[in-house]
């Protein structure tokens, strides 16, 4: 939202002083990156003061060196630029001058509520199960999204942002994990890209259209709210993961939504699908997993750690890039639409690279691309606005791309008892460069092409990082933490309390044979 370059008590007749001294009153400040003075939005010079000159009839710049007044803030309030937005959070509760820094930390705020979800939701999800805690976290986020719609104040919007940010990324990951779990490995890879990834970009797409139209933050929210209450409508139509079930002993119910499946397809199952498993009778002393277990051998430490890194970086770029389309050259609503459109091309790109690539390979790739031409950017002269705005959109691509091939890959790393929990990790450590990625943009104000920089530097190094984990193109899902693969240069080693963890592994080993 724009300020006006006059200020609300400067249009107000009441005041009573000359049109040179109504002219002169507002200061100029540089304006580093366009090189230029323009009138302030956020100060005037003091009002008592001018109107005193105006009534002795002294001229500005004449009579009076008007840079020698001392500045005040405007205490009168703001007019906002109404041509664009017809209202926002910044103009319904000033979100500008002293407090412009309330408009980062609005959106920091957001993803620190998809931080905090990705701790708690990966572990309701390996205890409770997957479809629960879809549900139940979609309903949270739909709920809160319809309440946010009536925030009386800019701190009430905020704590309910927080709620929805952690009901988002639940529901998000508990959905992808599920699909991975039910689906066969030939589906895994155009469902974790094309499948999930590019309705998210359809998603994203009808928002700028949307806004489009609905010029008002309050019916906007209103009008994302509503298909939410429509998707809870699918628990009748969505099975729980049949692996989560059989990680909890419940083969009964594994077995009956396996033959459902069956029957659907027309194939022909025996009369018992898992004749070696016994965990009939040992379900009662089956291990429950933790955050901790993602840390406590030194192969899944470095894997986690590596895995934390790369999410990190990729999060950092792609909510930069996504935030920031309101700042590039151009109509915003087109621009918002370019940088959702271009993920789909960069989505089928990733599918292609999963189907024959190395997971590693397609990992590096995308994020040395996508970290590179944003490198190029600070070369490219000021006057060359769409050469430095093509360059952004590729290196959105690239990053596109990276987040899409990071959810399978990621995945497909850790066993089914984990599997929710290393993601939800994984996701969180994502969530720390979505909550800094608002002030990677800030630092723009200082020099244009700087989070470029920085952004750029970040994914080139996690593009190399990622050449260090290990490969699972072809290999089968992990069940359990000894059927994982090991990071080069290490060996599989257990904790203190190896002998248990050992002999639980072993356990789930023969169970899933």
């Amino acid at each position: 939202m724009k300020l006006n370059e006059r200020m609300k008590a400067l249009t107000d007749s009441a005041l009573n002083i000359t049109d040179e001294w109504r002219n002169a009153a507002i200061p100029l400040e540089e304006d580093e990156e366009n090189r230029d003075s323009r009138f302030s939005k956020c100060s005037r010079h003091r009002m008592d003061v001018v109107k005193s000159y105006s009534d002795r009839g002294l001229l500005p710049w004449v009579d009076v060196n008007v840079s020698d007044i001392a500045q005040e803030g405007c205490l009168d309030g703001w007019e906002y630029d109404t041509g664009t937005y017809i209202s926002t959070i910044v103009s319904e509760w000033d979100l500008v001058c002293s407090d412009d820094w309330r408009a980062p930390l609005t959106s920091s705020l957001f993803f620190c509520g998809v931080l905090t979800g990705s701790v708690i939701s990966g572990q309701m999800s390996d205890r409770f199960g997957r479809k629960k805690v879809l549900f139940v976290t979609m309903g949270i986020q739909t709920v809160f999204t319809f309440i946010q719609v009536f925030s009386p104040s800019w701190l009430i919007f905020c704590l309910l942002f927080f709620i929805v940010g952690m009901g988002q990324i639940s529901n998000y990951v508990a959905a992808f994990v599920l699909g991975m779990e039910i689906l066969s490995p030939s589906i895994r890879d155009i469902y974790s890209t094309l499948g999930v990834c590019l309705f998210f970009s359809i998603g994203y797409m009808m928002l700028p259209l949307a806004a489009y139209f609905l010029r008002d933050w309050r019916m906007l929210l209103l009008a994302f709210t509503i298909p939410g209450f429509f998707c809870m409508l699918l628990w009748w139509f969505i099975p729980e993961s049949p692996r989560w079930l059989l990680s909890q002993g419940r083969v009964n119910e594994a077995e009956a939504i396996l033959r459902k499946a069956a029957k659907m397809n027309g194939v022909k199952v025996p009369d018992v699908i898992f004749p070696l498993i016994q965990t009939r009778e040992n379900a009662g002393r089956l291990r429950t997993y933790s955050l901790c277990d993602l840390v406590k051998s030194s192969n899944i430490c470095c894997i986690t750690v590596l895995l934390c890194l790369v999410w990190s970086a990729v999060s950092v770029g792609y909510c930069a890039l996504s935030l920031n389309t309101s700042s590039l050259h151009g109509n915003i609503y087109l621009n918002c639409l370019l940088s959702a459109a271009v993920e789909v091309p960069a989505l089928i790109m990733a599918w292609l690279m999963l189907r024959r690539w190395p997971r590693r390979l397609c990992l590096s790739s995308t994020l040395s691309l996508g970290g590179l031409v944003l490198l190029f950017i600070h070369l490219i002269p000021q006057h060359m606005n769409s050469v430095a705005f093509s360059l952004v959109m590729l290196g959105k691509f690239g990053l596109s791309a990276a987040f899409s091939i990071i959810y399978p890959a990621t995945a497909e790393l850790y066993p089914t008892v984990l599997r929710n929990t290393a993601l939800g990790a994984c996701s969180m450590a994502s969530r720390v460069g979505s909550i800094s990625a608002p002030y990677f943009l800030y630092l723009g104000g200082y020099y244009r092409s700087l989070p470029y920089i920085l952004i750029g530097s970040v994914n080139i190094l996690s593009g190399l990082l990622s050449l260090l984990l290990p490969e699972s193109l072809g290999s089968p899902l992990p069940e359990t933490i000894s059927h994982m693969q090991t990071v080069s240069g290490f060996r599989k080693r257990y904790s203190s309390n190896s002998p248990s963890e050992r002999k639980c592994d072993e356990e789930h080993e023969t169970e899933h044979l």
